[in-house]
């Protein structure tokens, strides 16, 4: 049986409004049950909220950064990454080299099979376009987000 649990972390600045850091987690992962603090926001759910970030990196056009960030980001059987949360609160996905000012988003995916994951959130892609898409989902539940 395949496990995935998504988690997602933020520290909230005493300049930023705790609404505004939410709508960030909410614009590119959808759908988590949220424990929100003053200073920080804990969020976590399954598979599904992984779907808008599927999404966002083919819009983007951004498939090679993504796979090279998940794949850098490979502990076990979790991948674990940082998005930037200004650009996460405009609803798009970026890649900070390091922790920024304010703090970003922290990601971490608990998944028996990571590279699967990897392979369909950031496929390989040849002149910038996946090679291979696969479905994570049986029955077709990424049409259902």
């Amino acid at each position: 049986m395949r496990t995935i649990e998504v988690t997602v972390y933020s520290a909230v600045q005493p300049t930023e409004r705790v609404d505004r850091v939410v709508l960030a987690i909410e614009n590119i992962f959808p759908g988590l049950i949220m424990d929100i603090r003053t200073d920080r926001i804990d969020a976590y759910n399954g598979p599904r909220s992984l779907i808008r970030l599927h999404r966002l990196l083919r819009s983007q056009k951004i498939l090679d950064a993504a796979r090279s960030v998940l794949q850098g980001g490979i502990r076990g059987n979790v991948i674990q990454f940082q998005l930037s949360k200004q650009a996460a609160y405009m609803g798009m996905v970026s890649f900070p080299p390091q922790e920024e000012p304010l703090g970003s988003l922290h990601i971490q995916v608990l998944a028996t099979e990571g590279e699967r994951i990897i392979d369909w959130l950031a496929p390989v892609t040849e002149n910038g376009v996946a090679v291979e898409e696969i479905d994570l989902f049986e029955g077709g539940m990424e049409e259902d987000v």
